[in-house]
């Protein structure tokens, strides 16, 4: 394994924090504070100030922690090399992503994928959005799945647009009649939503602020915390909301729900985060997104 005192060191670098980093690599913050003052005592420098509450890289922690993401990165590529060698090419992909990422992109995605190459074991994690770079940098998931586009110098970035939002209404409801609507339509219902400053709560309030409306005063009647109980919100008439189209295909077969196209449209883009070097299985799984991405986008 990669030498333990370097990836504390890098976690506790990448959150300014020992209490975090602790928690991120399930250790005790004496255990952390420990690895990372054999570091100092081997190369007899100082790497973070710790003043006010706040930690900071001091210059000689800014130099290690650029050569430890070059080295943990490198090392990352090298299990996967050295499993290709082996030719462990089936066995397992972990995938991480957020919540509001594998409700609506991922579930068809995978099950189309796992129809072509059954003999794949697929594994889906969790985690915070801010998390998943991290987490494929240290090889904790083979492949990360965005909302957004983003950038990054080291990784590969594959970009998607797969997702189209849509207006969901009751069959009662008095949208449910129109084709299309718009920002100031759509501005005289209460609204059913993401808590606020979540990505996707961010995106409509975009959508709504690029057709010169002001996004504040949206009547958010009601937040919750998952697609699944904003779709059940509005089958039971508390409001309409805008959602991902793949998530309500089986309620569009029932007829429990309507969807009313945004005009102008609004998509959602999705970007695929992997080592530059992957593994077979990885790559395949690339390239069927790529596809998929291309008939349903």
């Amino acid at each position: 394994m990669a030498d333990r005192r370097l990836r504390v060191f890098y976690t506790v670098a990448r959150l300014l924090s020992f209490t975090r980093a602790a928690e991120a690599l399930h250790m005790t913050q004496p255990a952390v504070t420990f690895q990372v003052r054999q570091i100092e005592s081997h190369f007899d420098v100082r790497l973070f100030d710790r003043a006010h509450n706040r930690v900071t890289l001091t210059e000689p922690g800014r130099r290690v922690y650029e050569y430890a993401e070059r080295i943990l990165g490198l090392y990352a590529e090298m299990e996967i090399s050295l499993k290709e060698l082996n030719r462990n090419i089936n066995g397992a992909v972990t995938l991480g992503t957020s919540d509001s990422v594998a409700e609506s992109l991922l579930p068809t995605l995978l099950r189309d994928f796992k129809r072509e190459r059954p003999d794949v074991n697929l594994r889906l994690k969790i985690v915070a959005a801010d998390e998943i770079v991290h987490m494929v940098k240290s090889s904790a998931i083979d492949v990360g799945v965005v909302d957004g586009v983003i950038a990054h110098d080291v990784l590969k970035i594959q970009r998607c647009h797969v997702d189209q939002m849509v207006i969901i209404v009751q069959p009662a409801h008095p949208l449910a009649g129109h084709e299309r609507v718009g920002a100031q339509v759509l501005a005289r219902y209460p609204l059913i939503g993401r808590e606020a400053g979540s990505r996707a709560r961010t995106i409509i309030s975009e959508y709504v602020a690029s057709s010169g409306m002001d996004a504040h005063g949206l009547d958010w009647s009601l937040e919750l915390g998952s697609v699944e109980a904003i779709k059940g919100a509005v089958e039971a008439g508390m409001g309409v909301a805008i959602v991902p189209r793949m998530c309500v295909a089986r309620e569009r077969e029932l007829g429990s729900l309507i969807c009313v196209e945004l005009d102008p449209p609004l998509t959602r883009s999705f970007s695929f985060v992997c080592q530059q070097t992957q593994a077979r299985t990885v790559a395949e799984l690339l390239v069927f997104a790529q596809q998929y991405a291309a008939n349903n986008g």
